[in-house]
């Protein structure tokens, strides 16, 4: 025989499941609120006073980004202050740091400035949701867990996009900026790839070469990574005997795959397959063998590049 429900039971369950959404939203409530008291007022009492004079190369690089974006973007994006908040002095703030960076409604920027096209500004969460945005905010915070360490000074830059103004926060110290979310988002890099060739004019060459690649400059102008392949045929006469390929990928505070392989070793060329690409840190590059292609995801600046090359005798 089935036990029937009594009119208590349905009520003790009803309250159950009451008092546990309850529960739920006080705990949602409470992280929400925690969240919103840290600030960077939270950040400034924690840090300890440093020289408002900046170092010489932190300031040449501030001075660079500036020209590199007056020529590029014009006035669609500048530095209108710069303020130096102080030292960090211990693992507290560092996490501070983490979080203030992370947050979902802090400005990101990504793109290349030479392509003005490609640039966009904004807060976190106009570009990413749910596990996407999670997965930028962990990204964020393990660069500062890796870059940023004990005595790292912090400054707050104050930008202007397109009437909209915003702050950042920008770590540096002696050896130049560390990271900001805006300097370190933003890339230079060419439309083009760079390529370089052996000289074939010599009477008897018994081996050839042809290299390709593509570098991505931080904002001041310095170089930040690069992608690349090289491939070198070895020939008689006009039969290639044998074919090598190589490849590579770099990137600082960022994400670098390379690939590379052999299509046709031998006969009357050579010729090789690649796949490149390289990402700021935000961002996720994937290699997909079966059709031997690198892809980017996610949200960043990036360059990326498959195909193939042949070389004649």
């Amino acid at each position: 025989m089935k036990k029937l429900v009594t009119p208590f039971k349905v009520f003790a369950l009803a309250m159950v499941l009451s008092l546990t959404s309850c529960q739920n939203e006080t705990t949602e409530v409470l992280q929400e609120n925690t969240a919103k008291k840290e600030s960077v007022s939270d950040l400034k009492k924690v840090l300890t006073p440093s020289s408002q004079t900046l170092p010489d190369i932190v300031q040449t690089q501030l001075n660079d980004s500036k020209k590199n974006l007056e020529q590029y973007l014009k006035n669609d994006l500048q530095i209108t202050g710069v303020s130096v908040l102080g030292k960090l002095s211990d693992a507290n703030g560092i996490s501070i740091s983490q979080n203030l960076i992370s947050d979902k409604n802090t400005y990101v920027a990504f793109g290349n400035i030479t392509d003005p096209a490609s640039v966009k500004i904004g807060k976190m969460t106009n570009f990413n949701s749910g596990d996407e945005l999670s997965v930028v905010q962990q990204s964020l915070k393990d660069v500062i867990s890796q870059e940023v360490k004990p005595n790292t000074e912090v400054l707050e830059i104050t930008w202007n996009h397109k009437g909209e103004q915003f702050t950042s926060l920008c770590f540096y110290n002696t050896n130049g900026i560390i990271w900001d979310n805006v300097l370190g988002g933003l890339v230079m890099m060419d439309r083009g790839s760079n390529v370089e060739a052996s000289n074939d004019n010599q009477a008897k060459v018994l081996s050839k070469w042809y290299k390709e690649w593509w570098t991505a400059k931080w904002l001041w102008g310095s170089k930040r990574g690069e992608i690349g392949y090289k491939i070198t045929i070895y020939y008689n006469g006009s039969t290639v005997s044998n074919t090598d390929v190589s490849d590579w990928g770099n990137i600082s505070l960022g994400k670098a795959k390379s690939e590379s392989k052999i299509l046709k070793r031998t006969g009357a060329y050579g010729q090789c397959r690649y796949a490149l690409g390289l990402c700021t840190p935000t961002g996720s590059l994937s290699f997909n063998s079966s059709n031997f292609t690198v892809s980017f995801s996610g949200l960043g600046s990036n360059i990326v590049s498959n195909g193939t090359k042949s070389l004649y005798p």
